[in-house]
């Protein structure tokens, strides 16, 4: 039944989001148009940050269900798990820009180890320290170029090609590559 909550506020926050300013969103309007009992939704989520970190581990999700083919290598693993968490965003570019708008850098900038994490695990690449630091990076400037881009991704997608090939350089020269 959580999750089902969850998804559910998730669903109704990026839907109002898309359609009036992030500030101006409460959780109780969540509740409303989730159809879900208010006491429920608070005793699950008792903050809007607690409902985008469930909109954000969706979006993981997306990463995590990639089947990567035998032999693959990190480097075009970890592109294509970028990607497909990018284009899971797309449909919601409105609701997510508004709300990063709103938010500012620094709270979304808190999301993003945790989305490092996700898209290292999900690439097979073991998150050390220095990768979670180097992946945090590389997302925080790929996500800045999507939030620009237009619907066909290609300045983010030279972006991201251009940020991990840095990247496992730099971890080379630490030892700390992959």
């Amino acid at each position: 039944m959580t999750d089902d909550i969850l998804d559910r506020a998730a669903d109704a926050a990026l839907a109002l989001a898309a359609d009036q300013p992030w500030p101006t969103v409460s959780l109780r309007d969540i509740a409303v148009k989730a159809d879900v009992p208010f006491p429920d939704l608070y005793a699950r989520a008792n903050s809007r940050l607690a409902i985008l970190a469930r909109v954000s581990q969706r979006f993981d999700r997306a990463a995590l269900a990639i089947d990567y083919p035998q032999g693959s290598n990190a480097q075009d693993r970890l592109f294509d798990a970028v990607m497909a968490r990018l284009e899971a965003m797309e449909p919601h570019r409105t609701a997510l820009l508004n709300i990063a708008k709103a938010q500012g850098a620094v709270i979304a900038a808190g999301r993003f180890p945790f989305i490092a994490r996700a898209l290292l695990e999900a690439s097979g690449v073991p998150a050390t320290p220095p990768r979670l630091l180097a992946m945090a990076v590389v997302w925080a400037r790929v996500v800045q170029v999507w939030r620009e881009d237009d619907a066909a991704l290609s300045r983010t997608m030279a972006e991201l090609d251009k940020r991990l090939k840095q990247m496992a350089q730099r971890l080379g020269l630490i030892g700390a590559g992959f």
